[in-house]
């Protein structure tokens, strides 16, 4: 594994992947050919030329010949994923049902498709078509009993506490981002960093390793050093290649005390609080103080607290005092430890670090 960490690799990809053990990586983001079909030379009303995709690396003979290329990175990319890995690929409309039609032969399990809305897309010059403003990404996991990753409250945090949806609205990679020689792009299809630092920051871990198998300039490297996880990629093309190497070496990681994400509510422990009063943590008649200390519940041999006539749990009790439907008592109640005045949640967290559940 080792071998494969933190590397790039500049070679064919298929010849490559052969040479990677299986259930190497955790996630794999692939960007492949899209296999575009373009024929006459692209230009503007003016005449002036379209600097579309035209490299000899998107030409193939036929749909023959791009299926079976595309399904044989995608088995060696299956290989390579762990039990529990997960795979993004981006296409156009080109090329991007053939892959959702070759992920589904090959036993991934599809979970969401993306539309990554383009907020300055490449008009239609022509104007015999609409404007192609947006491409697709499939992600998928390894299989349908995979347990892959999904960070799913840090998403909501980026989103402005919303739920993160399915349409994403990113620029297009310009700017001081978009690598230039000579004043010319150096790939054509260069993906903005922001596009795969919402990916690997939702589907993968600190520590954990990111595959690319067409790793172009290297976006998927870069915001993955940056986000604190290993990387690894293969690049055919020597330019590539080696711009791709120059921009990943002056790649800073972000310091590891901002590159923790909110855990999910659904990976923590369940503790009810009446554990804590069974296993003797904290004891029936112990006072329990809001905020403010102006009130005072005491806690009951069942786990339940009381407050003046009324009876309930930490949660229920919290929420009638507060004159709310649902409360979060962990977060509300304190009681009194060495003569400071401490959350319950405290109690909770030192049980969980103590790994006694």
């Amino acid at each position: 594994m080792l071998k494969f960490s933190n590397k790039i690799i500049n070679g064919d990809c298929l010849k490559e992947l052969k040479k990677i053990p299986d259930k190497t990586f955790d996630l794999v983001f692939a960007d492949p050919p899209y296999n575009m079909q373009i024929g006459d030379k692209l230009t503007r009303p003016d005449s002036s030329k379209v600097n579309g995709v035209s490299d000899r690396w998107d030409h193939f003979n036929d749909f023959k010949h791009y299926d079976n290329f595309c399904k044989a990175w995608l088995i060696e990319c299956k290989r390579i994923l762990k039990d529990n890995g997960s795979i993004w690929v981006i296409g156009s409309y080109h090329n991007i049902f053939r892959l959702g039609y070759h992920l589904q032969n090959l036993d991934y399990w599809l979970l969401n498709d993306v539309i990554w809305r383009k907020n300055n897309p490449m008009p239609n010059f022509r104007g015999t078509r609409f404007t192609n403003a947006h491409e697709t990404l499939i992600w998928a996991s390894k299989n349908k009993k995979s347990k892959y990753t999904f960070n799913y409250q840090s998403l909501k945090c980026l989103n402005d506490d919303l739920q993160m949806r399915s349409d994403w609205t990113l620029p297009i990679c310009n700017g001081k981002e978009r690598l230039k020689r000579n004043g010319k792009k150096i790939h054509s299809t260069q993906k903005p960093e922001a596009l795969l630092h919402r990916i690997i920051l939702a589907t993968t871990n600190k520590g954990d390793t990111v595959f690319d198998p067409f790793l172009g300039t290297g976006t998927t490297a870069v915001v993955s050093k940056k986000l604190g996880r290993n990387y690894c990629g293969i690049e055919k093309d020597k330019k590539y290649f080696f711009a791709a190497k120059e921009r990943i070496n002056k790649t800073t990681k972000i310091v590891d005390d901002y590159l923790d994400t909110i855990e999910n509510n659904k990976s923590k422990p369940r503790i009810p609080f009446g554990s804590l009063v069974e296993l003797g943590i904290i004891k029936p008649g112990t006072s329990l103080f809001d905020p403010k200390k102006k009130i005072n519940a005491k806690i009951m041999a069942d786990g339940s607290i009381k407050y003046k006539d009324i009876e309930g749990s930490i949660h229920k009790i919290a929420a009638k005092i507060m004159g709310a439907e649902s409360y979060n008592g962990w977060t509300y109640w304190h009681y009194k430890l060495n003569g400071s005045t401490v959350l319950i949640d405290s109690l909770r967290q030192k049980f969980i670090a103590e790994k006694q559940i």
